[in-house]
């Protein structure tokens, strides 16, 4: 399963490189590549595993989490101390000033993996009993900045640049699902949701999808009680 995980996610990267964005977004970073050490050892030890597994589907890196660890929602306390990863963190192609990444000696916290990874810590104590039951994946490798750091989703993008991108990462999410044999997925938040029905035909094995709130900071109800409100949507 690791060699066809990794075909997977190769040809993703080959598709993205070809690739190209245009201002407002000036700083394009693939984790997958410049932290390819500990995302290998992700893939390795939570994407492996189990097959039927429920999917928990993000959008894309942030700034202070994938970006820095490789692993999805990968907010660096819970990267290192939880799921047990820590490797060297090489450098984007182009960095932005004001979005460096340090990876494991970062200082910042981001705090919507800090939620997600948090409340499967509360629930399992051990990660390797997480890794029995679900799988974290994020539909887009890449993150996308503008000159002045802010991070655009891939959403935001105009349509000659999201279509070729959300074509790519159809097609890698497809083969995910297959390959882990997934019959059921939550979107973290409405985007992921969406992407899921939109090869749910293609994958005639996803049976289920659905979705949960995003733990971002951004959004008010995430900050009220962002656990309580997830945990018993996916029966924790």
């Amino acid at each position: 399963m690791d060699k066809k995980l990794r075909s997977v996610l190769a040809t993703l990267c080959q598709a993205l490189e070809k690739l190209r964005f245009r201002e407002p977004v000036t700083h394009v970073y693939n984790p997958l590549v410049y932290a390819s050490q500990p995302a290998e050892q992700y893939l390795q030890r939570y994407l492996c595993g189990p097959l039927g597994r429920t999917l928990l589907l993000g959008m894309n890196p942030g700034p202070w989490g994938m970006a820095q660890t490789g692993v999805p929602f990968g907010e660096i306390t819970s990267v290192r101390d939880w799921l047990g990863i820590e490797a060297p963190v090489g450098q984007p192609r182009n960095s932005h000033p004001k979005r460096p990444v340090e990876g494991f000696s970062c200082t910042r916290s981001e705090v919507s993996g800090k939620r997600l990874w948090g409340v499967f810590r509360e629930r399992f104590q051990d990660p390797e009993r997480f890794a029995q039951e679900f799988v974290v994946f994020n539909y887009c490798p890449l993150i996308f900045l503008e000159q002045s750091g802010r991070n655009r989703t891939p959403d935001k993008l105009p349509k000659a640049e999201w279509q070729p991108l959300f074509e790519a990462c159809d097609d890698c999410l497809a083969q995910l699902i297959e390959t882990l044999e997934i019959e059921k997925a939550f979107g973290v938040g409405k985007f992921a949701e969406k992407r899921l029905l939109a090869i749910q035909k293609r994958v005639p094995r996803l049976k289920s999808v659905g979705s949960i709130l995003h733990p971002s900071p951004a959004s008010p109800a995430a900050n009220r009680g962002w656990a309580e409100q997830v945990a018993p949507i996916l029966g924790l």
